[in-house]
């Protein structure tokens, strides 16, 4: 077969065996379709089935086809970070400064301190650090993958459980707005080349100067003509910061950051969203799932993956928990709003993404991440829905006090 019949019989297993999975099995109360898809990228990559059956795996991912599915793949990352910077709201986080710092403040710091921790006890031992990783690198970087709320993911989370639109919906995604900042910036940080810092200066300083002359421009741009101009605007930050030795997703996510949602209709905004997942974003889940390894033994694999997700979870409730005490919240509160916030798929995903092919995590190390990632992601709705239940079926005054806070 010529390199052509087999890119689109790759497109087909991978359009075809997540849904397949999602709707015959019925998972969408554990595992919605983009988390099917992530694992079964995973399944569908060298680690699982690759291994099982070397010829089907060796036959249909041909060097050709691989870079096929990774130009489609990195097209899918950099939409999608770019809507995610885009949906960040930084008007109401402004004017709900004290309560949403000190929360997302929490939010992160404990997760963020567990999982370090838990990544200095990894370091010692050899096969997870990254070939071009300093041990402060490693540390940080997996203590920030340990902290980081998928904010897409969160969305449709809070969709399903119709609260998006309510007080505690909007709420939480202040929260998860102003940690998905703090994130790409330690990420720029860990990203730093202080061999390359005058590049990296220069496309900070030319970002910050692009950036106020598009919005000067932006209401003088017909309505119709915003998402091309948008859309050359990403392709050059993208460009920027991959140049300068950062990573294009970091420039991708800074450039919806400087954008106001407002300047596009949101039913566009989210009609894109959901295309982006729809149609490209399938290719990225498999090819993360290429990127997976087992080859030191899946034992090890599975036990640094636990010993994150305990770091991610639990940091994740400590953090939120504390913050409910402070603020007097009301009772079962945190625990909801901390397990919605230890969503991690997708974005998780992408930043473990970056941190493999800057080379400061193993590809092992990758696999854990993304395993947790994974089965973080799937506990969430199974544990928040009772907790929601129950506070619907309390007296109007007591559970008005959560819904309206």
């Amino acid at each position: 077969m010529n390199n052509n019949e087999l890119f689109l019989i790759a497109l087909v297993l991978i359009f075809t065996v997540p849904y397949l999975v999602w709707r015959l099995g019925r998972t969408e109360y554990y595992a919605p379709l983009v988390v099917v898809q992530i694992i079964m990228g995973v399944l569908l990559g060298p680690g699982v089935l690759g291994a099982i059956y070397p010829d089907y795996y060796h036959f249909v991912f041909t060097a050709p086809v691989v870079q096929s599915l990774n130009g489609i793949a990195w097209w899918a990352v950099i939409l999608f970070v770019w809507l995610a910077g885009i949906e960040l709201d930084l008007a109401k986080t402004w004017r709900h400064l004290g309560e949403t710092t000190l929360t997302a403040g929490l939010a992160l710091g404990a997760p963020l301190l567990l999982g370090s921790a838990v990544a200095v006890v990894i370091s010692t031992q050899q096969g997870w650090l990254g070939p071009k990783a300093q041990p402060w690198q490693f540390v940080v970087a997996t203590g920030m993958s340990c902290a980081v709320t998928a904010l897409p993911i969160l969305m449709l989370f809070l969709e399903k459980l119709e609260i998006l639109r309510q007080p505690l919906g909007q709420r939480i995604l202040r929260y998860a707005s102003l940690d998905d900042i703090a994130i790409w910036g330690v990420l720029a940080l860990v990203l730093m080349d202080w061999q390359r810092m005058g590049r990296q200066f220069a496309f900070l300083a030319a970002f910050g100067l692009i950036a106020w002359s598009f919005r000067k421009l932006i209401p003088r741009i017909p309505e119709s003509d915003r998402w091309y101009a948008a859309l050359i605007l990403l392709a050059v930050c993208a460009f920027g910061a991959d140049w300068s030795g950062l990573h294009f997703m970091v420039g991708a996510f800074l450039c919806g950051a400087a954008m106001d949602s407002a300047w596009f209709k949101q039913e566009q905004l989210d009609q894109l969203r959901r295309n982006v997942l729809l149609v490209l974003m399938p290719v990225f889940f498999l090819s993360t799932g290429l990127r997976t390894n087992w080859a030191m033994g899946g034992e090890a694999v599975f036990v640094v993956a636990a010993g994150l997700l305990v770091a991610a979870v639990a940091g994740k409730l400590l953090g939120v928990h504390a913050a409910g005490r402070i603020l007097k919240w009301a009772p079962g509160e945190a625990s909801m709003i901390g397990w919605l916030l230890q969503t991690k798929a997708l974005i998780m995903i992408i930043f473990a993404n970056i941190l493999l092919d800057k080379q400061i995590i193993t590809n092992e190390m990758f696999t854990a991440l993304l395993l947790m990632a994974v089965a973080s992601t799937m506990l969430t709705i199974p544990v928040v829905s009772p907790m929601l239940a129950r506070t619907k079926a309390l007296p109007i005054g007591q559970a008005g006090t959560i819904h309206s806070n």
